[in-house]
């Protein structure tokens, strides 16, 4: 009886070791990979001119909707800081302001097949900020971002509506694992989709100067 009690303590002590060892190979994998993430948003290799986000070449439109587009932008980034910072109040009042922008550009003067590229473009980004203008909880205007990001960035991109050079960066652990891309001004990550729970989770994935 007493070597059955010694082995059953033996294969407990071994079970629970093996079991800690596990959980600690566990953790520490999943603080490697952000290292690696946070590793790759700061390598110079991470910011390189690769294609991400396909856009037509409207660089030769009228200069009026360059300027509104320009303008809807900067109203996006600031919508963009108040994610970042976890405000959901700031970020209803900038999701407005998103609103007000894509409602005053102009595409009269675009041929058909720019205003038909705008138009889609534009609606995507009306339909977003008005989901994030319409919700009191980051979480769900979190969610509406990513559609409202994709849709901002190729518009700027498509009529080269901007003087600064803009990052457009991505984190494969925003929306649930499903990863989220947003537009920064900045090089360096400031993630809008994760906050101060991963604030610089993420890797710029195209620049465009």
């Amino acid at each position: 009886m007493q070597r059955i009690t010694i082995t059953g303590a033996l294969v407990a002590a071994f079970s629970f070791t093996a079991c800690t060892e596990k959980q600690q190979e566990s953790a520490d994998t999943a603080q490697e990979q952000h290292q690696a993430m946070n590793h790759e948003a700061m390598s110079p290799e991470s910011t390189t001119h690769n294609t991400v986000a396909d856009a037509p070449d409207y660089a030769a439109a009228a200069d009026p909707i360059k300027q509104q587009v320009a303008q809807l932008l900067g109203s996006y980034l600031k919508l963009k800081d108040a994610l970042v910072a976890t405000d959901p109040q700031v970020a209803k009042t900038e999701a407005q302001a998103v609103l007000t922008a894509a409602g005053n550009v102009d595409v009269a003067g675009l041929t058909a097949e720019q205003q038909q590229f705008a138009t889609e473009k534009l609606e995507k980004i009306k339909q977003s900020a008005s989901g994030i203008a319409g919700a009191a909880d980051v979480a769900v205007q979190r969610n509406h971002f990513e559609a409202l990001s994709e849709a901002t960035f190729t518009l700027a991109k498509a009529f080269d509506a901007t003087s600064e050079t803009l990052y457009y960066q991505f984190c494969p652990m925003a929306n649930n694992n499903e990863g989220g891309y947003w537009v920064s001004a900045e090089k360096e990550i400031r993630n809008p989709y994760m906050g101060e729970a991963m604030l610089t989770c993420g890797s710029t994935e195209e620049v465009l100067n």
